[in-house]
C-alpha cells in the first residue's frame, strides 16, 4: 500500500478526537466502512468512542480506528500512538470475560505491527484487551516486555482503561521516541504465510498491500506485472507461450500464481485463468482456508453461508492438476475453458515413465507415451488462437519418484511445439534447476525470451532472515565453513537451536510462539525409527486440521502429537518448527549417507535419483520455519541395533560445528 492510501476509517490527533462530537466520528467511520453497516457495529463504535473520550484526557498523540492489517485480512479496533508507546486496543463490547482467542487476536495485531510496520519496528507496543463489562480488576497485570519491546497483553474493563494507559506511560521502561505524525503514513512491508496471502488476495487486497516492497527484493508486483504482460501480449498477438517463474524457497512463486488467477475469476472472460497444483495438501488447505474465511466474513455481516457452498466456489479457482488432466483426457479434442494455466511446483510434474505407468494402471490406457508436462501443454495447445502456460518452479524441490524437473517441460516444447515461445529468467540455468543443457539445445533461439523479473531471489518466508535457504543449501552441500559464516549473520534474527531432547524442543516452541503463531513438528517420510519418541510417519495426517485448526484441537500442529513430512508441508510453512532428524540421512566424513529402513535394518540407497529426493526432503523440512527452528538429533540407543548412537552422533556433531547452540 502506498504512503498516501488510507489504512483506517478514522484518524486524528487525540485532541481533535476529544473535541469532535461522537456523531462526527461515527459519521466518518460509517462513510469509510467498506461493508454494509449493521446496527451492532455502529453501536459498538459508539461505546468505544465514549470509553476512549473518558480515558484519553491529557494523553498526547494520535488515534486510529479500524486500522487495516491486510496480511491477516482484518482491522485493529483502535491504535493509540503516543511519543513513547503504541497501544493496540481490542474491544469486546458487552463481554465480561477475557477469552484466550481474544487474547491471541490482540497479540497477533501487536506482532504484525512490530514485524511488518516500519515505524513500529523499534517502538514499544502494548496490546490491551478491553472486556467492557468485566468486573473491576483489583490485581492489575504487570507491565512486562519481551525482548522485541512488545508488552505482555494487558486486560481491563471500560472504567479502568484510563488507569491502564496512564500506568504504562508512567512506567520506567526506556522507550524509543516515536514520530507520531509519521506513524500513520509509515511503510507496511508484510510477509504473509501462503494461507494468509491466499485469503487476503481472495478478499480483493492487492499484492502491494500484502507483500514486501523493500528495495532488497525484486518486487512481487514486478513479477506479477511481467507475467500479466506476457499473457496480454499472447492474447493480442494470438501466440502461445510458456513462462517460467523461478525463485528460492519461500520467495512467493505460489503468491504470483494465485494473484494472477484471482485477477481473472470470470469464466466468461477469455483471460480466465486456473491455478493448478499437484500438491494435494496445499490445494486442500488453501481451499478450506478460503471457504472458512468466506463463511466467517458472511457471519460478520449477519449473513449465513454454509461451508459446503463456500467450498464449491473456491474449487474452480484452485484445482488439483490431476483433476484438470483427467478432464482433458475425457475429451481429447476440446480445449479447456481456460486460456491460461498456472502450474505450481511445475518441476514436480511426472516424467514419461511415471505417467505411462499411471495411465496403464489407473486409467486403462496402455499406450499412453508422453510425459505429464507434454500432455498438459497439449491440452492448452488445443486452443486455436492463443494460450499461456505459467510454470512456477523451485530449485532442488523434487522429492518424489518420477518427478520430471524443469528440463522435461522445455524438452517437450523442443520435441512437439516449435511455435510456442519460451520466457525464462537468466537464473533458470542455475544448477539446482537442472535445465541448462536442455535450454542450450533449443534450436530456434529467437523463440527464447529472457526477463530477470521472472526470478524471485529473496525468501519472504523467513522474514527474520533472508539467508536461511542459503544456510540450508550450504549445510546440505557440506560447505561447513561457508555454513558457519552464514549462520553467524542469520543467528541474531533467526534463532536455530539443536538438542538431543524432544521434550526440551517442544518446550522451546511453546515458549517462543505468541498469539496464534503456528508451530509443529516436521520429519522426513523415511524417518521410521522415531517411533520410540512417539513419532510415527505412517498414519496419513489430515493437513487441513494440522494447519488450520486451533490450539485446543488435538489434530492441530499446536498439540505436538501428529507430525507432517515433506509431502504434506511442501509449499506451506510454520512460524516455528521442530525438525527431528532420523538416521535415514546421516552425516559421515565421506559425505551424506542415504538410508531406507526395510524390515529390521537400514539399507543403503544407491540410486542417485532417490539420493537426490532424500536430500531435497531435508531441504524442504529445513526451510519451513518463518521465525526460527529447533533441530532434534536423537541420542540413539545402544540396546537397539536400529538406533545406534553412531547413526546420530556424527550428524549432531556436524551441526554443532556449523555453530548451532545446544538447547
Amino acid at each position: 500500500m502506498g504512503p498516501n492510501m488510507r489504512r483506517d476509517y478514522y484518524s486524528g490527533t487525540i485532541s481533535q478526537f476529544l473535541q469532535a462530537s461522537s456523531n462526527e466520528i461515527l459519521g466518518e467511520l460509517s462513510s469509510n466502512n467498506e461493508f454494509d453497516l449493521d446496527l451492532t457495529q455502529r453501536d459498538a463504535w459508539a461505546v468505544e468512542i465514549e470509553i476512549l473520550k473518558q480515558s484519553l484526557h491529557g494523553v498526547q498523540g494520535s488515534i486510529h480506528f479500524e486500522y487495516s492489517i491486510p496480511r491477516m485480512g482484518k482491522r485493529i479496533d483502535v491504535v493509540i500512538v503516543t511519543p513513547t508507546a503504541v497501544f493496540v486496543v481490542e474491544f469486546k463490547v458487552g463481554k465480561k470475560d477475557f477469552l484466550s482467542q481474544d487474547v491471541d487476536q490482540v497479540v497477533d495485531y501487536a506482532l504484525d505491527l512490530k514485524n511488518f510496520h516500519e515505524p513500529s519496528h523499534n517502538a514499544a507496543i502494548i496490546p490491551i484487551l478491553v472486556a467492557t463489562e468485566a468486573r473491576r480488576i483489583t490485581k492489575q497485570s504487570l507491565i512486562e516486555f519481551y525482548e522485541d519491546k512488545v508488552c505482555h497483553p494487558l486486560f481491563t474493563n471500560a472504567s479502568q482503561l484510563e488507569e491502564t494507559i496512564r500506568k504504562v506511560l508512567a512506567s520506567s521502561w526506556v522507550y524509543d521516541e516515536i514520530a507520531v505524525n509519521e506513524w500513520g503514513i509509515g511503510r507496511y512491508n508484510p510477509t504473509p504465510t501462503i494461507i494468509e496471502a491466499a485469503v487476503a488476495l481472495y478478499k480483493g487486497h492487492s499484492v502491494e498491500e500484502i507483500a514486501r516492497s523493500d528495495a532488497n527484493a525484486i518486487n512481487l508486483k514486478d513479477t506479477s506485472l511481467t507475467v500479466s504482460e506476457i499473457i496480454f501480449q499472447c492474447k493480442v498477438n494470438k501466440e502461445k507461450a510458456i513462462c517460467f517463474v523461478t525463485g528460492v524457497p519461500g520467495a512467493g512463486k505460489t503468491l504470483v500464481g494465485l494473484n494472477i488467477a484471482y485477477q481473472h475469476l470470470d469464466p466468461t472472460n477469455d483471460l480466465y485463468s486456473v491455478f493448478l497444483s499437484g500438491n494435494g495438501p496445499l490445494v486442500a488447505v488453501l481451499r478450506e482456508a478460503l471457504a472458512r474465511d468466506r463463511v466467517f466474513s458472511e457471519k460478520q455481516k449477519g449473513k449465513k453461508l454454509r461451508i459446503g457452498d463456500s467450498s464449491r466456489e473456491v474449487k474452480a479457482i484452485i484445482q488439483n492438476v490431476h483433476n484438470f488432466r483427467d478432464t482433458c483426457l475425457q475429451d481429447e479434442l476440446r480445449p479447456p475453458i481456460e486460456h491460461v494455466a498456472l502450474f505450481d511446483e511445475a518441476q514436480r510434474a511426472w516424467n514419461l515413465e511415471q505417467t505411462s505407468n499411471f495411465m496403464k494402471r489407473k486409467k486403462g490406457r496402455p499406450n499412453f507415451n508422453i510425459s505429464e508436462p507434454e500432455f498438459l501443454i497439449s491440452c492448452l495447445d488445443r486452443h486455436d488462437d492463443w494460450a499461456v502456460v505459467v510454470c512456477l518452479v523451485g530449485g532442488g524441490q523434487e522429492i518424489n519418484t518420477g518427478e520430471a524437473g524443469i528440463s522435461e517441460w522445455i524438452a517437450a516444447l523442443n520435441r512437439s511445439y516449435p511455435s510456442w515461445k519460451i520466457y525464462i529468467s537468466s537464473r533458470l540455468t542455475d544448477s539446482e534447476y537442472g535445465a541448462s543443457n536442455v535450454i542450450e539445445s533449443i534450436k530456434e533461439k529467437q523463440r527464447l525470451m529472457t526477463n530477470d523479473n521472472l526470478h524471485l531471489s529473496v525468501s519472504m518466508r523467513s522474514f527474520r532472515s533472508e539467508k536461511v535457504s542459503l544456510l540450508v543449501k550450504q549445510i546440505l552441500d557440506l560447505e561447513e565453513l561457508n555454513a558457519k559464516a552464514t549462520f553467524e549473520t542469520v543467528n541474531s534474527h533467526y534463532p536455530i537451536w539443536i538438542t538431543r531432547d524432544l521434550n526440551a524442543a517442544k518446550q522451546w516452541l511453546k515458549a517462543r510462539a505468541r498469539g496464534t503463531e503456528r508451530y509443529g513438528i516436521v520429519v522426513s517420510s523415511q524417518a521410521v525409527r522415531l517411533k520410540p519418541h512417539a513419532i510415527d510417519v505412517r498414519p496419513d495426517v489430515d493437513p487441513i486440521h494440522w494447519f488450520l485448526d486451533n490450539k485446543g484441537d488435538v489434530r492441530s500442529s499446536y498439540y505436538l502429537e501428529d507430525v507432517v513430512t515433506e509431502f504434506q508441508i511442501q509449499g506451506l510453512e510454520l512460524d516455528w518448527a521442530c525438525m527431528v532428524w532420523d538416521a535415514d540421512f546421516r552425516y559421515s566424513h565421506a559425505g551424506w549417507e542415504h538410508r531406507s529402513f526395510v524390515g529390521e535394518k537400514w539399507n543403503s540407497i544407491n540410486k542417485i535419483e532417490r539420493q537426490v529426493y532424500l536430500k531435497n526432503a531435508y531441504r524442504v523440512l529445513l526451510t519451513r520455519a518463518r521465525q526460527g527452528m529447533v533441530i532434534v538429533v536423537p541420542p540413539g540407543d545402544n540396546q537397539d541395533p536400529t538406533r545406534k548412537p553412531a547413526f546420530y552422533d556424527p550428524t549432531f556433531e556436524y551441526l554443532c560445528r556449523v555453530g548451532f547452540p545446544i538447547l
